[in-house]
């Protein structure tokens, strides 16, 4: 068999068990700052601003994978009001897809998201406001795959040494090529979050959630359980000056699903010229630390990222350099990233004073 055959179908069974990994795993976002609803509940309504629209899009291995990569959307809408003295309530929606490679399995995700936050010291000359903010959403989702795309192993053509999906009976027992799709199922996270914000570009941030709550049933066949793992979730962050118009912009996050661990840290660089229309530029280097399900743990990435800030809108670019054993096959070629954010201003000059994600 030619080398080119062989690689094919290595990335072919690769795929198949990514695939299969994937059911009870979440996806993410590099740039989890700028995908606030999908990292933590309690991030719903922290804002300067009347509300939040948020979107963003991750394409993944289209080096080896090529009209088939992993390919993340993301969607979501906050919104906040003054309820009493210095509280807030917030609520929004967000939504969430991911398409895996050949066999199109994908995630469909929608909830709504309710926040209360709390003020807990501030409003004072020259004193730090501070929040304690919990949040909660509740949703649903399904899961699919195209099982006509697929092919098992006795499917395999000995004689040829290629795949024959069309001519060979898979031989599965149970399968049936026209069920698509998952049940329904509910879905419940809950998160908080403290804050402090002492100026306009000194903060200091602090969260933790908890999704799939209620374990939901994510099986394809009837009468089987498949649950969703918890996924856990911590991460901090703050901005720290170093003169009026630069500051830096350090965050971790840390995400735990059943035996898997995810951790994304590193820091942005801003710089503001401060004028009337605002424009302000980020850019920044974070690394990507992934376990080995057998022992220790590696780094998976490097991302680099840009982000311009026009007034109401945040524009973010970044881009994955893959450093994990699959280097030599993808060439360090990882996963592009774009993120957008737009904030109506307040209808009132009283504003709420938040920390810069």
């Amino acid at each position: 068999m030619k080398f080119k055959s062989l690689l094919t179908l290595g990335i072919a069974i690769m795929g198949i068990f990514l695939c299969n990994d994937l059911t009870a795993q979440d996806p993410r976002f590099a740039q989890f700052y700028a995908a606030p609803l999908n990292l933590n509940p309690a991030m719903t309504g922290v804002f300067e601003g009347r509300f939040r629209v948020t979107a963003n899009y991750r394409e993944q291995w289209s080096s080896i994978l090529s009209n088939t990569p992993f390919r993340t959307y993301g969607a979501g809408f906050d919104i906040r009001y003054k309820i009493a003295s210095d509280d807030y309530f917030a609520f929004g929606f967000n939504a969430l897809r991911d398409e895996v490679g050949d066999s199109r399995f994908s995630q469909t995700l929608g909830y709504l998201n309710l926040a209360y936050l709390k003020q807990i010291s501030g409003g004072g000359y020259r004193s730090a406001d501070q929040y304690l903010v919990a949040g909660v959403q509740i949703g649903g989702g399904q899961n699919s795959l195209e099982w006509n795309r697929l092919w098992f192993s006795e499917q395999f053509d000995i004689s040829t040494a290629t795949p024959n999906p069309d001519g060979l009976s898979n031989n599965e027992i149970g399968l049936d090529p026209n069920n698509n799709g998952t049940n329904n199922y509910l879905d419940f996270n809950a998160g908080l979050m403290w804050y402090a914000s002492f100026d306009d570009n000194k903060s200091i941030y602090v969260g933790a959630a908890a999704n799939h709550l209620n374990a939901p049933n994510i099986a394809f066949f009837e009468g089987a359980s498949e649950v969703l793992n918890v996924r856990w979730v911590g991460h901090a962050g703050g901005e720290l000056p170093f003169t009026d118009e630069m500051s830096i912009m350090p965050a971790i996050a840390v995400m735990v699903q059943g035996p898997s661990t995810s951790t994304t840290f590193g820091a942005n660089i801003r710089y503001s010229n401060h004028d009337w229309y605002e424009v302000a530029i980020r850019a920044g280097l974070w690394g990507h630390l992934v376990n080995k399900l057998e022992s220790g743990s590696s780094l998976d990435a490097l991302t680099f990222a840009v982000i311009l800030e026009m007034e109401r809108w945040n524009l973010g670019v970044s881009y994955d350099i893959n450093t994990s054993n699959l280097t030599r096959a993808t060439n360090a070629r990882g996963a592009f990233e774009l993120s957008l954010i737009y904030t109506q201003p307040a209808k009132t000059r009283v504003r709420v004073n938040c920390p810069n994600f």
